[in-house]
């Protein structure tokens, strides 16, 4: 198990990120949440099986129609033992 923090940078409000996140977490096995960001982005934590995690990731860099991502910072967290995946308000 694995934990993972994501700082998601682009056009990604308004466009449904957080849902297709939540979404995509749901069906790779990955458990967190997903916020917007006062700042335009969108923070995400997650944890999972490495491989699990990775292939969120790899979305992550993509996301959903409609989003342009500039940047990503990821850092290794804490693993919280999350037991599913929610988005949260600010």
């Amino acid at each position: 198990m694995k934990n993972v923090k994501l700082r998601i940078y682009g056009k990604v409000h308004r466009i449904g990120f957080r849902f297709s996140a939540m979404q995509k977490a749901y069906h790779m096995g990955v458990n967190g949440f997903v916020q917007n960001v006062d700042d335009g982005s969108v923070y995400i934590e997650a944890e999972g099986e490495e491989e699990n995690l990775r292939n969120f990731m790899d979305w992550c860099k993509v996301g959903p129609l409609g989003a342009r991502i500039d940047k990503i910072l990821m850092e290794d967290g804490i693993v919280r033992n999350y037991t599913s995946f929610d988005i949260r308000t600010r």
